[in-house]
């Protein structure tokens, strides 16, 4: 398996993850929106490849605390996508790790994402309520509203509500 940054050429191979993944249009067109959506710069949205074919994605945000100015420089995972048949094979925990360290570099002290709580925490995530941040919109449950700090020392100094891109900002994304 490879995985590169995915580039404006490879928008097309980014958008049919996202539908064979999720087997419609919603995911694959909110990422077609995050991606031109300058107030979710800077993205990183990374490419999976192997047997010569894309076979997951993952895109990363910037999002921001609200009233926090300026504050520490935080991501939002949305969406993780493999392809049917290549599930249950590492991709999605690479993509995670490989975008984890990315963003890590470029100074990324927290990273949320609204998912599965029997997945992520295996990645690192835990819940973020506990920690006095709280989702764009009120999620339930509350434990699939979670954090991974990359900076430790950052959770217990910042608290609020996470403020997410516009093309994000719609109460139905906001549903386990």
């Amino acid at each position: 398996m490879n995985i590169v940054a995915a580039s404006a050429s490879d928008l097309a191979d980014v958008l049919v993850v996202e539908r064979l993944a999720f087997g419609g249009e919603v995911e694959a067109g909110l990422v077609a929106e995050l991606i031109a959506d300058p107030t979710a710069q800077p993205h990183l949205s990374l490419l999976a490849h192997a047997e010569n074919r894309a076979v997951g994605h993952i895109l990363f945000t910037a999002a921001r605390l609200e009233g926090a100015a300026p504050g520490p420089k935080l991501a939002l995972l949305a969406p993780l996508a493999v392809i049917p048949d290549a599930q249950r094979k590492g991709i999605g925990c690479s993509l995670i790790e490989h975008g984890i360290r990315l963003l890590g570099e470029a100074g990324v002290a927290l990273v949320f994402v609204l998912g599965h709580p029997g997945y992520y925490p295996r990645h690192g995530f835990e819940p973020a309520g506990r920690h006095g941040l709280r989702a764009p919109y009120p999620v339930s449950p509350e434990s699939a509203w979670m954090v991974r700090p990359i900076s430790p020392s950052v959770l217990g100094r910042v608290q609020g509500r996470v403020i997410c891109a516009d093309a994000l900002d719609r109460p139905e994304y906001w549903i386990e």
